[in-house]
């Protein structure tokens, strides 16, 4: 618990795939994809990765002097990438700017994180591909943060980051990994030993009563 942190300072699918960081084992198939991708950052990105922000969920129609026009108040910008499709031509809804201090990337990270525009909540944050070790992208079932809706939430990240595990000493949650992020309480996620266990219980008490009531 001491080197806990909220946010991953190396990327682990497995770990990615868990609220708190404990699971023992994928819970959904992206998670197995990431684990067996042997991914390689792209080596024709230019640029200083310590310089460069991630900008994402960005609006369809914003167009690269858009995004120019938005940040470089917070410093001089180095090259801009408006990720688009090769083939359509239409933007990804991501970017990456490098700027041309440090000063002016913390400055953009804080202050843009969040900002409006065209009409759309923007996430900013530091580049990861080429500055955490053992990242893998979200098309191989990687990345951090993801929708609900997906059923594929990752952790470690800023948007989403870990929430801290509790610790439940020599319990059978920690038996089990920690708990692996899970509800046990919940109906369905307890594992088949524990059902047995209370099937039979269940099984004892009814023979118990039935014999009382001849």
């Amino acid at each position: 618990m001491v080197d806990w942190s909220a946010i991953a300072k190396v990327y682990d699918p497995l770990k990615a795939g868990s609220i708190d960081g404990t699971d023992v084992e994928p819970h959904d198939r992206a998670v197995w994809r990431a684990m067996s991708a042997r991914y390689k950052p792209n080596k024709g990105v230019r640029g200083d990765p310590l310089l460069t922000l991630f900008v994402a969920r960005l609006n369809p129609q914003t167009t690269e002097d858009k995004l120019y026009q938005v940040f470089s108040k917070y410093g001089d910008i180095q090259q801009l990438r408006l990720v688009r499709d090769i083939v359509t031509g239409f933007s990804k809804g991501y970017a990456f700017i490098e700027y041309k201090e440090e000063r002016a990337l913390v400055r953009a990270r804080r202050d843009a994180n969040k900002l409006v525009v065209d009409q759309h909540e923007l996430f900013v944050d530091f580049e990861q591909e080429r500055t955490l070790k053992g990242w893998v992208p979200r098309r191989l079932g990687g990345g951090l943060g993801g929708k609900k809706e997906s059923g594929q939430l990752r952790f470690g990240g800023r948007d989403r980051p870990f929430r801290k595990p509790i610790n439940l000493g020599m319990g059978p949650v920690q038996e089990r990994g920690g708990g692996g992020g899970r509800d046990w309480g919940r109906p369905g996620t307890r594992d088949r030993q524990d059902r047995d266990r209370d099937r039979d219980r269940e099984v004892n008490i009814y023979t118990k009563i039935t014999a009382n009531t001849k």
